[in-house]
């Protein structure tokens, strides 16, 4: 099983998948309202607009394992992204990405390493896992924000 298969749900409660992703590039990043790092959604949504009609998304899990800082309900999540940065990307149901409720695919996208040889745990809100065409996953710390020459670099190459 790859994380394609693994069944999710939309940020409206539809079952889902993110197979419809299978010849892309994504971008999958675990999300909060209520963040220091919030403002990323500003350059996530750029990357999607630049990045979109080449093959790529950004997908957002919206998470409240962090100091509670995405305690809204779906549809206050959804208003918030799309009134304060105009997200036009996918939101998918809030998930646990760490702990006994973990979802299934950030279990399998924890075991990569970022640039610094980490894996395991994700650390906080806004963690980025690229996965490529290819199949191929890079991670990137949350501070990594989505302007980074190294994130940019990692997602022209995953597109080609």
């Amino acid at each position: 099983m790859t994380i394609y298969d693994i069944p999710v749900k939309t940020l409206t409660g539809d079952d889902s998948s993110l197979a419809s992703f299978k010849d892309e590039a994504i971008l999958i990043v675990n999300v909060a309202s209520k963040c220091g790092l919030t403002p990323q959604y500003e350059g996530l949504e750029e990357l999607q607009k630049k990045y979109g009609p080449q093959g790529f998304s950004v997908v957002g899990f919206p998470c409240n394992q962090f100091a509670g800082q995405e305690p809204g309900t779906a549809e206050e999540i959804q208003t918030f992204c799309s009134t304060t940065y105009g997200v036009t990307f996918p939101l998918f149901e809030k998930i646990d990405v760490n702990g006994e409720h973990q979802s299934p695919i950030y279990k399998e996208l924890e075991k990569v390493s970022d640039a610094e040889g980490y894996s395991g745990d994700v650390r906080w809100n806004f963690e980025k896992f690229l996965v490529a065409k290819n199949g191929s996953v890079s991670r990137f710390a949350p501070q990594v924000t989505p302007e980074d020459p190294a994130l940019l670099i990692a997602i022209e190459t995953a597109l080609s």
